[in-house]
């Protein structure tokens, strides 16, 4: 029994020491490109862009998904955006380098409420929201709270309504006290470095991953231990949340731009998407056929159109996906 505890010890002392190393050495590899700002208690952390000489787009607000950082976001749209407007790439309360903040950023009316007041802040009075996956609870939330703030959302393959069955059982382990400390402080990391690959490989699926995604969107961010943590709050609080609120959502007045995949391996577009679109009225929702949960980067193009159509311009986006989806087809080989 002595020598088993004294085996379990150094197997907990050497997984503790390769999860800080393996920490120090992300961050080296993915340093903050962003700056801290003070909220209220705490600080959050963004890119700020400003608009060029001739931007003919007002002000975007880009809200990440979970598991992700203000670089998921950037690596998309930064590039064909940079120049034309204002951008404000956001790394929500508790994720990249942002502060976690009070137990209300657990919450996405929280994590809301921490964007608006980062808005403020940067002299930004009111933008184009956009909010992928995860990010789209808390752009719905941000239209719902902070209309005064909203000159229309983009959601990208959004998670906003109550859904059946759960959560992958890893998350309510890392959102437990004292058993998620010691879960995330030692094996997340480990398992992690190995699963990165394949799992960054299936949100792309069935659509083929930019093979520079790993290190653009820098997603091993999410496997430092409080990232991880926070990570796993965020998704464990969110069915009981989108709950108690999707049902408000009809109260959304600002217009919306709904675009999902049809094959979305993550969530269930028929419920999120097909549930914006019934419960904001001055919404249109665009589907894509062959395309799974990343439409920001397999038909950026057309998330690109959609926010031109937010700001006024005149856009046809359903030609403009049947030309995604032709363009998808052919990259498979598959006829259109």
């Amino acid at each position: 029994m002595v020598i088993l505890l004294i085996v379990v010890a150094a197997l907990l002392a050497g997984a503790f020491g390769f999860t800080a190393w393996r920490t120090a050495e992300i961050e080296r590899r993915y340093p903050n490109i962003g700056t801290l700002t003070d909220v209220g208690g705490f600080r959050m952390n963004a890119l700020h862009v400003p608009a060029g000489p001739e931007a003919d787009l007002p002000p975007i607000v880009f809200i990440h998904g979970a598991s992700g950082n203000l670089r998921d976001q950037e690596a998309a749209f930064l590039k064909p955006l940079q120049g034309r407007a204002e951008l404000l790439f956001i790394d929500r309360p508790g994720h990249g380098y942002s502060e976690r903040g009070g137990a209300e950023n657990a919450n996405p009316d929280g994590q809301a409420a921490a964007i608006a007041r980062l808005m403020e802040k940067k002299g930004i009075e009111r933008a184009i929201i956009v909010g992928h996956s995860f990010g789209g609870a808390i752009a719905a939330s941000f239209a719902l709270f902070h209309p005064d703030k909203v000159i229309g959302t983009l959601f990208l393959s959004p998670a906003t309504h109550p859904w059946p069955g759960g959560i992958d059982w890893h998350y309510h382990v890392a959102s437990t006290p004292v058993l998620g400390w010691l879960f995330t402080h030692t094996l997340v990391m480990p398992a992690g470095m190995v699963l990165l690959d394949p799992a960054t490989r299936s949100v792309f699926a069935p659509n083929a991953r930019r093979e520079a995604y790993v290190d653009e969107g820098a997603p091993a961010l999410v496997l430092r231990p409080d990232n991880f943590q926070y990570n796993a709050e965020d998704v464990s609080n969110l069915l009981d949340y989108v709950t108690r609120i999707a049902p408000r959502y009809t109260e959304i007045e600002s217009p919306a731009i709904i675009i999902t995949g049809d094959s979305d391996p993550v969530v269930l577009a028929n419920i999120h998407s097909v549930g914006l679109r019934r419960d904001i009225k001055n919404s249109e929702l665009i589907w894509l056929k062959g395309v799974g949960h990343k439409p920001d980067y397999v038909a950026n193009d057309l998330a690109i159109a959609a926010i031109e159509k937010l700001a006024g311009k005149d856009r046809d986006l359903e030609a403009l996906a049947r030309q995604v989806e032709a363009r998808i087809a052919g990259e498979n080989g598959k006829a259109p």
